[in-house]
């Protein structure tokens, strides 16, 4: 039978190159494709494949986040390759030797490997060894957040931008932002995307002293706000100090601790 198999990567071109060379193996079927963590999530529902590649770092619920979501829903698990541009994690992570892990650029080659092991693997998962998938994967997730995670005052926070991933001084960040699930974070001089699911996950691991959360939207370095701009009825916008010029809103409910910041 053709290994039955769902492709989830938030870059385009990767998604095409990886479905040309599992079309091209042979014994595979594609039977679907997503841009997301979420879409990945409803894919793994509807189709119940036996693979699923999946992307590490994805805005808003990364490939570690999908396989949180699947254990905490119960969901039946299939094999997880994680393909990812970066190799940091495969030293600690893949230890448990739950799933196998792709580097872009792919190589054929090296898919051809992943998908011999991947047939090997899928009747045990068929018959009794979901249970101990579980287990390997819940491992797997621990080792990932404790080597992932930046811990609160080290001071540095990564960002990836343009397919890197950066290690950004907290004292350097002038503003964080939300929107459609996905955290941007700006510097002076970089622009990109934090691996963190909330603006509270964030905060955490930032200095509380500097960083404010002056919107539900937005969290911001109160030494890189150039200027307080007076708003409607009584409220405010910041100015801050990116090349931009960006201009934040300042939530009624923040107004007395603005105020109480630079006494106004």
């Amino acid at each position: 039978m053709a290994l039955r198999v769902l492709i989830v990567d938030d870059e385009p071109l990767a998604r095409q190159e990886l479905q040309y060379l599992l079309e091209s193996a042979g014994d595979v079927e594609v039977l679907g494709v997503g841009s997301n963590g979420i879409e990945a999530v409803d894919l793994i529902r509807t189709h119940k494949p036996d693979v699923v590649f999946l992307d590490v770092q994805m805005p808003g619920l990364d490939g570690f986040g999908v396989l949180k979501r699947l254990i905490e829903k119960k969901m039946r698990l299939p094999q997880v390759v994680f393909a990812t541009a970066y190799d940091q994690y495969a030293v600690r992570a893949f230890e448990v030797n739950a799933v196998d892990y792709l580097l872009k650029p792919f190589d054929r080659a090296r898919v051809g490997r992943t998908l011999e092991k991947a047939r090997a693997r899928v009747p045990a998962v068929e018959g009794n060894g979901e249970s101990a998938t579980a287990a390997k994967l819940d491992a797997l997730l621990r080792l990932v957040e404790e080597s992932q995670s930046p811990k609160a005052g080290t001071g540095k926070v990564v960002v990836k931008t343009q397919n890197r991933l950066l290690l950004v001084d907290q004292k350097e960040i002038c503003f964080a932002a939300i929107e459609g699930g996905a955290i941007s974070v700006t510097t002076g001089s970089v622009e990109g995307q934090s691996n963190c699911r909330t603006l509270e996950e964030l905060g955490d691991q930032l200095d509380p002293e500097t960083f404010w959360r002056a919107h539900r939207s937005y969290l911001v370095n109160i030494h890189h706000i150039r200027e307080v701009v007076p708003w409607f009825k009584s409220s405010y916008q910041l100015r801050m100090d990116d090349p931009k010029k960006t201009e934040i809103p300042v939530s009624r409910t923040q107004t007395k601790r603005l105020r109480e910041l630079f006494n106004l």
